[in-house]
């Protein structure tokens, strides 16, 4: 017999809340030596740990370069300044925050554009329609772990002779036609924030296989100082600190046991999902693999039987957390609305409004998302009476969406 949803009047599906992201760290027996011996030495940047993670990351990522720095931003600012970019940067609009607020740091303009709504990647076409003379650079990104079309965006950016970087920050583990992201483009910026497959604590790494982008990254962690007490370029301080370099140094090799599971907890999803009408999924080609970093679905109100934000306020009272990655889109934010496209951008603005992310993570058990899913198909089931309730409990869905689904959910420091 079907449960009744808690949000209509049984218990929750779960005792506990069950979190989106849960961060793989490593035992305190395997870090204690190697923390005590950082606190004995007072070592605590530019160390060995952090030169033994860019070597373990360069050698897996078949790249030259693999330079680790403070965050993923960070690694953004640094790579858009070392390519020495100017005037307009074309960059899709559904991506976390920072793909843009580091072009505006770095003094670009935004020229927002579509994704392909199965992918949820950047689409070539719209790229293609959105060149100017003033263009100097794509930046895509790999949402969710999912590659992007690798190629044809080399293609474009070499026809045009433009640069292209990849914001990879859900990326480590992913591959494209059978190989590391990391050497494709001009530069990939990974992150290791808490949410990651590959966890420092914070940080990010820049990989590159260009000489001339490694060493200005590489002086611009370093407050621009090449090594003479003299500032070749504007830098900041964009160093790993040696404890998050040993976090992330311990975390690297468990990274493809991550993927495998998280591998198992998507098929498991799509498996159980895919039977309730109304639920889609992010489309990811046969020829690559996808990191996970964040599970979506796609909720089609009229087939499911309620919006989007009417399932997260349900899955809540289930004490499953959710995510609306990312809504609202860049564009619609206040600091960006004055690059945002005149027509809008109606696939990425449909995607926003109906995409919702469930929980996973590297060290999941198969029966939490079995238990999400049975919670599902029976949201699906009791969708009339469930949309009744919300309305009597005056959730003001429709008058304020996004606040409604805001406050299901903790402020999330990076995506």
């Amino acid at each position: 017999m079907t449960k009744i949803p808690a949000v209509i009047g049984s218990n929750p599906a779960f005792e506990r809340i069950i979190p989106i992201a849960k961060p793989s760290l490593p035992r305190l027996d395997e870090v204690e030596a190697e923390f005590a011996e950082i606190l004995n030495t007072g070592v605590l940047s530019k160390g060995r740990h952090g030169a033994a993670l860019e070597n373990n990351v360069a050698e897996e990522l078949d790249v030259k370069h693999a330079i680790a720095v403070s965050s993923c931003t960070t690694g953004l600012m640094l790579t858009y300044q070392a390519l020495d970019l100017t005037g307009e940067v074309i960059v899709p609009s559904f991506t976390f925050m920072s793909t843009v607020s580091a072009l505006r740091w770095a003094g670009l303009r935004p020229v927002f554009v579509d994704v392909d709504p199965e992918t949820m990647n950047v689409d070539s076409e719209a790229i293609l329609a959105a060149m100017t003379t003033d263009t100097s650079a794509i930046v895509a990104v790999h949402n969710f772990g999912n590659p992007c079309e690798v190629d044809a965006l080399q293609e474009l950016a070499g026809e045009h002779g433009v640069r292209l970087i990849f914001d990879a920050a859900h990326a480590f583990g992913s591959r494209y036609m059978d190989k590391p992201l990391g050497r494709q483009g001009d530069a990939h910026v990974f992150s290791l924030s808490p949410t990651k497959l590959v966890v420092a604590g914070e940080g990010g790494i820049i990989a590159t296989n260009d000489d001339m982008v490694a060493s200005k990254v590489r002086a611009g962690r370093e407050f621009g100082n090449c090594g003479k007490y003299d500032s070749t370029l504007p830098g900041l301080n964009g160093r790993l600190p040696e404890i998050n370099s040993l976090l992330a140094r311990l975390s690297f090799p468990k990274l493809e046991a991550a993927i495998e599971v998280r591998a198992r907890m998507a098929a498991l999803y799509r498996e159980q999902l895919s039977k309730i009408p109304g639920i889609s999924f992010q489309r990811v080609r046969a020829s690559d693999r996808s990191s996970y970093k964040d599970f979506a679905i796609i909720v089609d109100p009229n087939r499911f039987g309620l919006t989007r934000d009417e399932l997260a306020l349900t899955l809540k009272a289930e004490n499953v957390e959710t995510r609306a990655y990312y809504d609202p889109p860049v564009h619609q934010q206040r600091a960006y609305q004055q690059f945002a496209p005149v027509t809008g951008l109606p696939k990425t603005e449909k995607l926003s409004a109906n995409i919702l992310c469930l929980p996973i993570w590297s060290s999941m058990n198969p029966t939490i998302p079995l238990k999400i899913c049975e919670a599902l198909d029976a949201v699906h089931r009791f969708a009339g009476s469930i949309h009744s309730s919300l309305i009597k409990q005056d959730f003001n869905l429709n008058d304020d969406r996004r606040g409604a689904v805001n406050t299901l959910q903790p402020a999330v420091v990076e995506a």
